[in-house]
């Protein structure tokens, strides 16, 4: 294996070629969008200059050269094959799976236009389309390029993951070490971790002793005690001691790896649902389609001449692709983005955003999401005589300056309740059981239960029951002892967030289901669930079992949203409905979600909810307003009113094309008022 993008072992591209690719196809798409559209917006203002219908509404002439009366048809064609070329490719690859939607309705439309204004201009009488024909592409560009502004997003998951890695190690040489890449490393090898330093490679502890902090690979909140023969994995961190690690495993078979192509193959495994004006310009598709050619037939049957016919079913087809239609979705989409990353919510798919509003269950991992990720005090009980925050202000003292992950929770608690540590002396280290020092002449100890055995001396019982309770929550203990006395237990463990508490409770209120993931144990997990009020949790996940605990949930038919932030999330996170990243975890969280909670607040899941369901309603209440005209549009454009000397000319069509427009920019701009 080798970070930052170089390569894993046995692959044939770094992990992140993936990502850089898309992201330089999607920026490509982007830009390519941006630049038609002004080109053809530019093309459209001379364009109009000199149509008809422009200058019958105004009452001007405009300056005449010769062959000036083919500036539409040079404008238009311009238009029509620079422009219009995204929409005639889209629709041939829609036809190609026989999947019709917005691509083929726009080349219908243009298509359709085009031709009938070349004819008209050198075969037929009748009126050209150039004006239509220009503000439709127009239009239709500039809502794809809001749009794909709006949901671009790289994906470079397999790449943050591949950065957990350190780029050398300490390969141990006789007696001395040398630094190597770890992609030079074979199994066998013996490297030095040293303390702080991420481990290079899975093996086996040889000679020392450490903590290691295993959060981001298995969820486990609690530094993970490692001695002679424990097994270490690749990328996590290693705490205070030194450890001598031999080499078990590397490239392909290391855990990390094997997280990497959980990612790989859910990303892969990921269906693309359609979005939901496809499904209207679907419908569309087959309605303009039809009726086009009913009046086509139909004119030529009641005797009129060949190109009335064309003129009516020209009419239809354009009118059936609304301007509108392609602004109904992207508005709400940029709005709704927009809107959600002032509220600390953003959204990089926007499938996921569309799917939230649906959600039957959430899935919070716990480590770091619903709790803190790092040890607290939780607990103190003390014998009467002594007041909590001595008691506190002593342990503090006592742990002095460790780095201990204990020591940093009792320091943190005197620090918050503002108490001063008295001055120490006389520091001993007990190994295995705690610490001793001198407070003013006092005796005072603070270890877990073996400094009670040392001492044979039982806690009192106020002390055993706190400390039976705590156990059987999964919790940690330690006793403060002054003068070989028990005199206080504390309990520490991973801190539930205070947000977590409102989270799920208004989860509950509006009915989504709240379940709890965690490779903790199942007494930590049963004491976090039963404290926040959770329907469902799974404990002593592995991390290749988080993404079958999500399929499981969607297999009983619930619509899930996965929220985390480690590194063991990022396959659960594509495999739920909508992955929910919190974005204080790492990298490689965020690159696997759709949306992505910046504040590491657990309330902005119920935000995010809120926003997916005002922002459905809009785009609904949208294609409603921008198709809807339709009812009465398309049989005047067929001339059902033609015996009544009422037609509807293709040029009157555009003008309320323009109208629905209009309505549906302000209809989305409604959304502003939502309250997040």
């Amino acid at each position: 294996m080798h970070a930052h993008g170089k390569h894993i072992e046995g692959r044939g591209q770094p992990p992140g070629d993936h990502g850089r690719h898309a992201m330089g196809h999607e920026a490509h798409s982007i830009e390519e969008f941006r630049r038609r559209f002004w080109v053809c917006l530019l093309l459209t203002v001379p364009l109009l200059v000199y149509s008809d219908i422009t200058q019958e509404i105004l009452g001007f002439t405009p300056p005449a050269f010769p062959g000036s009366q083919y500036v539409p048809f040079v404008l238009g064609s311009i238009i029509f094959f620079y422009g219009g070329s995204v929409f005639l490719k889209g629709a041939r690859d829609e036809l190609s799976t026989l999947k019709p939607g917005m691509m083929t309705l726009v080349a219908l439309a243009i298509t359709s236009a085009y031709l009938y204004s070349v004819a008209t201009e050198f075969l037929l009488r009748g009126g050209p389309l150039y004006w239509e024909l220009s503000t439709l592409i127009v239009i239709m560009l500039l809502g794809h390029w809001i749009e794909m502004r709006a949901i671009g997003s790289a994906r470079g998951a397999l790449a943050e993951l591949a950065k957990l890695l350190p780029d050398t190690a300490e390969r141990i040489v006789g007696e001395t070490t040398e630094e190597v890449s770890i992609y030079a490393l074979e199994e066998g090898d013996r490297v030095l971790v040293r303390p702080g330093a991420r481990i290079p490679a899975d093996g086996e502890v040889i000679e020392g002793e450490s903590s290691v902090n295993e959060a981001m690979i298995t969820g486990e909140s609690r530094p993970v005690h490692k001695a002679l023969g424990d097994e270490v994995i690749a990328g996590t961190i290693n705490g205070e001691g030194s450890l001598r690690v031999s080499v078990t495993r590397i490239g392909e078979r290391t855990m990390l790896a094997g997280i990497m192509r959980l990612v790989e193959q859910a990303q892969r495994s990921r269906s693309r649902a359609q979005a939901l004006a496809d499904r209207a310009a679907y419908w569309l598709v087959l309605i303009a389609v039809g009726f086009g050619t009913l009046t086509f037939l139909a004119w030529l049957v009641l005797g009129e001449s060949l190109g009335f016919a064309l003129e009516r079913t020209v009419t239809v087809l354009v009118i059936a692709c609304p301007h509108a239609l392609g602004l109904a979705i992207p508005l709400v989409i940029s709005i709704s983005t927009t809107l959600a990353a002032r509220s600390g919510l953003l959204v990089r798919e926007r499938l996921a955003l569309e799917k939230a509003r649906d959600l039957d269950a959430v899935v919070f991992d716990k480590t770091g999401t619903l709790t803190r990720g790092e040890f607290g005090v939780v607990g103190i009980v003390t014998e009467q005589e002594l007041p909590e925050k001595e008691a506190v202000a002593l342990a503090a003292a006592a742990e002095g300056d460790s780095e201990h992950v204990i020591a940093r929770a009792i320091r943190a608690e005197a620090a918050r309740i503002d108490v001063q540590r008295p001055a120490v002396s006389s520091f001993e280290a007990l190994p295995g059981r705690g610490v001793r020092v001198t407070v003013d002449g006092r005796v005072v100890q603070v270890g877990g239960p073996r400094l009670l055995e040392s001492l044979g001396q039982p806690s009192a019982n106020e002390l055993q029951d706190a400390a039976e309770r705590w156990g059987e929550e999964g919790k940690t203990v330690v006793y403060l002892v002054l003068d070989d006395q028990p005199r206080a237990a504390i309990a520490l463990a991973d801190v539930i967030r205070p947000e977590s508490y409102q989270a799920v409770a208004r989860l509950r209120e509006m009915d989504v289901r709240v379940v709890m993931l965690t490779g903790d144990s199942d007494d930590v997990a049963r004491w976090v669930a039963r404290s926040l009020g959770i329907d469902e949790y799974f404990a002593e996940v592995l991390p290749e079992h988080k993404v079958d605990k999500v399929r499981e949930l969607r297999r009983r038919g619930l619509r899930v949203a996965m929220v985390g932030d480690g590194v063991n999330d990022a396959p659960a996170l594509l495999a739920a409905d909508v992955g929910v990243a919190i974005g204080a975890g790492t990298q490689v969280a965020i690159e696997s979600a759709g949306i992505i909670l910046v504040k590491n607040d657990p309330r902005d899941v119920v935000r995010v909810i809120e926003l997916s369901r005002a922002s459905y309603r809009k785009m609904v209440e949208n294609l409603l307003l921008a198709t809807g005209y339709n009812v009465i549009a398309l049989p005047l454009a067929a001339g059902v009113l033609a015996p009544l000397g009422i037609l509807l000319i293709p040029a009157i069509g555009a003008i309320f094309m323009s109208v629905s427009t209009v309505i549906v920019a302000l209809n989305s701009q409604l959304l502003r008022r939502l309250n997040l």
